[in-house]
């Protein structure tokens, strides 16, 4: 904590906030996409996508799920994605799952989570939708293919929003799912076929 603790103190001394670039940032925010990721302290948008500060508007939590609308009165998902797209304009939403994911892997292999209940009632949102392809016995299931499932049905619930469904409907919002490779660094992306490539940059 001690050497996040000093770069924090130094930051301003690091960063040139005498810049126009970050002097605009204090008249608004202006991303051009939503990201919608878990929570893993190795999954990092900015540095997966070269973004600035601004540039992105990030959703973050356990697994990259998205509950269905209405499924919660209220929560940070739901809040999040109207912000984003009412207020914020984002015209771009990304959904990005990641190797060696946690949440996955505990949904893959049946874990048991009676210890951690948060935890298990939080996964148990994406488990019904994961059931067709976590009935194999779990060494026989390759995380991957859990993972990316999971992104194609947190599209499927982001449609599910009017919000959403309103900007598809009229050309002003386009959806997109990646798989990232934690140790490759490979980005993924869902094709229109249903299956995840990397394409050449």
């Amino acid at each position: 904590m001690k050497a996040l603790l000093d770069r924090a103190r130094s930051f301003r001394q690091r960063v040139d906030f005498e810049s126009g670039e970050y002097r605009k940032l204090a008249e608004g925010q202006y991303p051009e996409a939503l990201f919608i990721t878990c929570s893993d302290s190795r999954v990092i948008p900015a540095l997966i996508t070269g973004a600035r500060p601004g540039e992105i508007f990030e959703l973050r939590n356990a697994g990259n799920i998205v509950p269905s609308y209405g499924q919660h009165a209220a929560g940070g998902e739901a809040a999040t994605i109207e912000y984003a797209l009412e207020v914020l304009g984002v015209q771009d939403v990304v959904v990005c799952g990641h190797s060696h994911c946690g949440a996955m892997g505990a949904l893959r292999s049946g874990d048991d989570l009676t210890a951690l209940p948060g935890v298990d009632a939080w996964l148990g949102l994406a488990r019904p939708s994961l059931a067709p392809v976590l009935t194999g016995a779990p060494d026989e299931l390759e995380l991957s293919d859990v993972v990316q499932r999971n992104v194609v049905n947190q599209l499927a619930a982001l449609r599910s929003y009017p919000v959403v469904r309103q900007r598809l409907d009229t050309d002003r919002l386009r959806l997109h799912g990646w798989y990232y490779e934690v140790d490759t660094g490979q980005v993924h992306e869902l094709d229109e076929d249903g299956r995840f490539r990397v394409h050449a940059g």
